[in-house]
């Protein structure tokens, strides 16, 4: 997507080809800070610190994490303890142990020194598939937007409602959530959409935002409790989040307060969907409220709040009173019963074990690998 007049994606090479360029999303939007990663160590925190987040990036990440160990020590050892520290960074997104996994295993079958070549030309594959992959759900998620333009041709935008970041920020290109909007703004359909603030981390606020802005698609920032009633009043026609893991039977887990907005959603039947690629499936659990690991944050993000003052210098300011007793639960769960459908690269299905099973016939319980 573009910065300016730029095209950038969220993590590339540097030109010495294997130090890893990454967008330090905690700066923006007031500052564009590109920082380097050339150690495992430098990744890990990348990811544990949120220089980089949403669960495609996560994994894109960790993939190029897994580079920059074997480039220092190819050997097995270093190859194990490199994945156990990447996976061990944040417990949520899946993509996180998927990726790791995967590359871990192809590395592993190979000599010590084809390893480094191997690990990083697996992980520019894994990015360009990624790329396509979020293509692929914008295409099909723009089929639904079509949906909603109104049969007598009038000017009336869409009104899509989105919380927390699932634009390209998120995954190497595209976005999940965002993948449709950006489409149809580009297919020239009219689209306005509602940005959640998304507290604690205001990643609607300043990253949401920020894209849509250099997109020049008109949006609107509402706080995060102001979904609800905005529906009430006939104002958004359809909710598109991402998420972070989704069960085999359609249970999705995303960024806290998602459960609330398709609450209000199924309420005031407004469509609620759930945009992600197939990498963010955990086929191995079914009950996503009581088997998908929720990620505690540090009371900090909750009692401090960071931003620029009215002279743009940066400031981080408490909002609490001192010794405030703070739960961060970073992520939410909503039940499958609340989603409208599930958009994938496959294209859209129910959110259910047989609508998966549909678009994904190898993954059905009792398939032949």
């Amino acid at each position: 997507m573009q910065i300016g007049a730029t095209h950038y994606r969220s993590i590339w090479l540097a030109d010495d080809a294997w130090r890893v360029q990454i967008i330090d999303q905690r700066r923006l939007p007031h500052e564009l800070l590109i920082r380097r990663l050339e150690t495992l160590d430098d990744a890990v925190q990348a990811i544990r610190d949120m220089q980089v987040r949403g669960a495609p990036l996560i994994g894109a990440t960790a993939a190029y994490g897994l580079c920059l160990a074997v480039r220092q020590d190819p050997s097995e050892c270093s190859l194990t303890e490199a994945a156990q520290a990447l996976k061990a960074a944040r417990p949520t997104a899946v993509n996180l142990s998927w990726a790791v996994d995967n590359l871990a295993s192809k590395i592993a079958e190979l000599p010590c020194s084809g390893r480094c070549s191997a690990a990083y030309a697996l992980s520019a594959e894994l990015c360009d598939a990624d790329v396509a992959t979020n293509r692929a759900i914008g295409e099909h998620g723009l089929a639904l937007l079509r949906k909603q333009v109104s049969p007598s041709g009038d000017s009336k935008p869409i009104n899509v409602l989105t919380h927390c970041n699932a634009g390209w920020l998120a995954t190497v290109d595209w976005g999940t959530a965002l993948a449709p909007i950006f489409m149809a703004h580009d297919a020239g359909l009219a689209i306005h959409v509602w940005v959640d603030e998304t507290r604690p981390r205001n990643q609607g606020a300043s990253l949401t935002a920020w894209e849509l802005q250099q997109q020049g698609i008109p949006h609107t920032l509402i706080v995060d409790n102001a979904g609800g009633h905005l529906m009430q009043h006939g104002l958004v026609d359809l909710c598109i989040t991402g998420a972070d893991r989704v069960t085999r039977c359609g249970d999705a887990c995303n960024k806290i307060g998602t459960y609330l907005k398709a609450l209000a959603a199924h309420d005031n039947g407004v469509p609620f969907f759930v945009a992600l690629p197939s990498s963010t499936i955990d086929w191995g659990i079914r009950d996503g409220i009581r088997e998908i690991p929720i990620e505690k944050r540090p009371d900090d993000e909750v009692t401090w709040i960071q931003g620029v003052d009215a002279r743009d210098r940066a400031r981080r300011i408490r909002v609490s009173p001192k010794n405030t007793r703070v739960r961060n639960d970073a992520f939410d769960v909503t039940p499958a019963r609340l989603v409208s459908g599930l958009i994938t690269e496959r294209g859209v299905c129910a959110a259910s074990e047989s609508g998966l099973g549909r678009l994904f016939p190898e993954k059905r319980s009792g398939a032949v690998a």
